[in-house]
């Protein structure tokens, strides 16, 4: 249930990443820093879905701390996005709820399954 939930969040916040994206390269000429958002942005929902068939825990905790480390990236990106005007602060907020939704939720799963294996 809740990988399914995961799962869902990542890729719906993998969708806005590209809207924004083609948003930033096709109105606003940004071209650079909104490819370096697509590419983390839509890897967090990638290694969410790859987690779902790994082979182990340790696979699984691994597939699940990349994505929260993109997850990170993407945060970054976003707000250098914001302090140089190519999104507004409304743009902003929305995403960046989203991204520090995924940090979240990612954070949680990562140190219980962390735990779960250092108490085998």
């Amino acid at each position: 249930m809740a990988n399914e939930l995961l799962y869902e969040k990542g890729i719906c916040f993998a969708v806005r990443c590209v809207s924004l994206y083609k948003t930033l390269s096709s109105e606003r000429g940004e071209y650079v820093i909104s490819k370096q958002l697509l590419r983390s942005g839509t890897s967090i929902g990638a290694n969410i879905s790859e987690s779902n068939n790994a082979q182990s825990t340790p696979d699984y905790v691994n597939k699940l701390s990349i994505a929260l480390k993109e997850a990170d990236e993407t945060h970054y990106w976003l707000d250098l996005l914001q302090r140089t005007s190519y999104i507004n602060q409304q743009e902003y907020v929305s995403l960046d709820n989203d991204v520090k939704e995924l940090i979240a939720m990612l954070t949680t799963l990562v140190k219980k399954h962390k735990t779960k294996i250092n108490q085998q």
